[in-house]
């Protein structure tokens, strides 16, 4: 029996989000009371909480979030601890040091800061550590299947770079991790970030866990 790590932010309405995303909407369509059962509407952007980024996100000839392979979001992953890292400050191919032996080609990768913490507040979305242009090229030669994290976004600076990098080469990019103090720190683990069929489009949200033996 394995024990199951929810990895997911909860989604309530009116949920802050980046910027110039689309803000979250759930309410309901219709109740017990009106119609004789419970239906509630949910509008928000691919990107929203806890998803997975497909290279559409940045390709327009990219692979789009239906056309993934689900063994591509079925992964065997480690957690690398980056608590150390102060805000605004960058998570460079050093820090992957201790880990460098467990990285290997295929593997998913989740970086925790810890940043979580501030999660959904306003301040979620502003000054956290980042993945540097540096380490998403070191990814990309050791040819990483998918890198997550508990930011909303690797990099708020050269977002576009890093998103290009990684996802050009195929890179699986899931944000908005949280309660990775949960997952093990001295061994492998199967991390599961499955998306809605939304066909044709750029990213999803996600039911993210991981089980551990």
């Amino acid at each position: 029996m394995k024990k199951i790590i929810d990895l997911t932010a909860p989604m309530t309405d009116g949920d802050p989000t980046m910027p110039m995303d689309p803000k979250l909407s759930i309410s309901w369509h219709c109740t017990l009371s009106t119609l004789g059962y419970n239906l509630s509407r949910v509008i928000m952007s691919t990107h929203q909480g806890t998803h997975i980024d497909a290279p559409r996100h940045f390709f327009n000839n990219g692979m789009c979030v239906d056309q993934l392979e689900l063994s591509r979001c079925i992964v065997t992953a480690i957690k690398v601890d980056m608590t150390h890292k102060e805000s605004d400050t960058p998570i460079l191919p050093s820090d992957m040091k201790p880990y460098e032996e467990r990285i290997t080609s295929g593997c998913a990768v989740l970086i925790r800061t810890g940043w979580d913490r501030y999660f959904p507040g306003p301040e979620f979305f502003a000054g956290f550590p980042y993945v540097s242009k540096e380490l998403a090229d070191w990814f990309v030669e050791r040819k990483v299947g998918l890198v997550g994290m508990d930011l909303p976004t690797p990099n708020g600076i050269d977002w576009k770079y890093v998103h290009v990098k990684m996802l050009g080469a195929g890179i699986l990019i899931v944000e908005g991790l949280v309660n990775m103090d949960a997952l093990p720190d001295d061994r492998a683990f199967t991390f599961l970030a499955l998306p809605l069929k939304l066909k044709g489009r750029d990213g999803s949200p996600v039911r993210a866990v991981a089980l551990l033996d």
